[in-house]
């Protein structure tokens, strides 16, 4: 009996400290030890590592010629710098997240071996890093670009992951917003967020059109824009509909993300296009170049930190909660985050990174200080902006399609 209440005050001591930790500041979650919130940030500064490593080996790598020559299918170096370069990189980042999403997928308890191996082991991480990063530059060159080719589809499920989270976390903020008591005054705040959104939208395309479109004969530039104006138009009239209902805020805020895509997609157009004004003026290597590729680089490592941690977007159950019932707490010791798919997210980041640094194409030479460019580029940005559109488009229908089949199915 003694053993029993001594085991059970030591969980209960446990999942104190564990809540402790996880109400704490960042800073004391770091000062208390192995835990899952600090192993986040952990992977997430190896994560941005394998991407400057990647960048190094892709403009720089000639400064470590005489090194790499020593590996047996580095020809003269050739085969490991540049793209080839990257994509080793790339790989070895990929292989390191995929053994740990192997050896996670499915913790669902902390205190376990697996919460244990995923928030601590750190001596023996240090050690596995470093060797499945050196292992990809003893591969001959066939399986390297074999592994670039199958990139392609891993950075597209990243992309896809990333959208259908950007979507929730729309869908929540408006859902957060209607479920305030004090309803008067949370309608202005949407109404002045919405209309603030769609005024950065309209200015936005503006700008487009202006820096991108500057004549008639940019017909690709004003497609891309105008079809942008129409995708923010019908979002915004499928919103508005009586049968959906759903509001200004999302189709604002959506209007927001696809034109930001698009201006994305329309930055990636090879330098020296006539329609092209601003990539023209950035033909040089300057400062303001830099500073462009660093907070792209650091945007592109944050949204997979954000992403990985945002499992809870693809739990497709929902809880019914009577009137004036509160939202059912998660189990005590619950863990905070999915471990597998933090680990997921973060290999096809890996694929992802390296798609960006080489633009898309493994027979496409990068200038330095250049990410995300060239013509494929261009219209992978411009596929996800529209699968991004159908995607909340369904998000929107969907209720309302499987309540009439429903219907239909009752009825016969």
């Amino acid at each position: 009996m003694e053993t029993g209440t001594s085991t059970s005050n030591s969980e209960n001591s446990r999942n104190d400290s564990y809540e402790t930790i996880k109400n704490g500041s960042w800073f004391n979650q770091f000062r208390n030890g192995c835990n899952p919130w600090m192993a986040r940030y952990v992977y997430g500064l190896i994560f941005l590592i394998a991407n400057l490593l990647a960048w190094a080996a892709r403009d720089y790598g000639r400064r470590a010629l005489n090194q790499v020559t020593k590996f047996k299918n580095c020809k003269e170096g050739e085969n490991c710098l540049g793209t080839e370069g990257v994509l080793r990189v790339s790989l070895g980042c990929f292989l390191f997240y995929f053994v740990m999403f192997l050896s996670t997928l499915g913790t669902s308890k902390t205190h376990s071996s697996r919460d244990k191996w995923h928030s601590g082991w750190w001596s023996a991480k240090l050690i596995m890093w470093p060797a499945l990063t050196i292992i990809p530059f003893l591969l001959p060159s066939t399986i390297i670009l074999l592994y670039g080719e199958l990139a392609h589809f891993g950075a597209g499920v990243f992309l896809l992951i990333q959208l259908i989270s950007v979507i929730s976390f729309i869908t929540w903020l408006n859902e957060c917003y209607q479920s305030q008591k004090d309803a008067e005054r949370c309608h202005v705040r949407v109404m002045l967020l919405a209309t603030t959104s769609y005024t950065v939208c309209i200015v936005g395309v503006i700008l487009m059109y202006i820096w991108y479109a500057p004549d008639s004969s940019c017909l690709l530039n004003i497609f891309f824009i105008t079809w942008t104006l129409f995708l923010i138009q019908l979002m915004t009239s499928i919103a508005l509909h009586p049968k959906v209902n759903a509001g200004y805020l999302t189709p604002a805020l959506m209007g927001l993300y696809v034109v930001f895509i698009c201006w994305c997609a329309i930055r990636s157009e090879p330098v020296g296009e006539n329609c092209n004004r601003k990539a023209a003026a950035s033909n040089r290597t300057d400062w303001l170049t830099i500073i462009s590729f660093v907070v792209a680089l650091l945007a592109m490592v944050i949204a997979t930190f954000s992403t990985g941690i945002d499992s809870q977007c693809f739990q497709f159950k929902k809880n019914v909660y009577s009137e004036g019932e509160e939202e059912e707490e998660v189990e005590e010791d619950g863990v905070p985050y999915g471990y597998g798919f933090f680990h997921f997210v973060f290999a096809t980041g890996a694929m992802y990174f390296a798609m960006l640094l080489i633009g898309w194409n493994t027979h496409h030479p990068m200038k330095k200080w250049t990410i995300d460019v060239g013509w494929t580029s261009t219209w992978v940005r411009i596929v996800n902006e529209w699968v991004a559109v159908c995607v909340y488009i369904w998000m929107l229908m969907a209720p309302i399609v499987l309540k009439s089949r429903r219907q239909r199915a009752s009825g016969t």
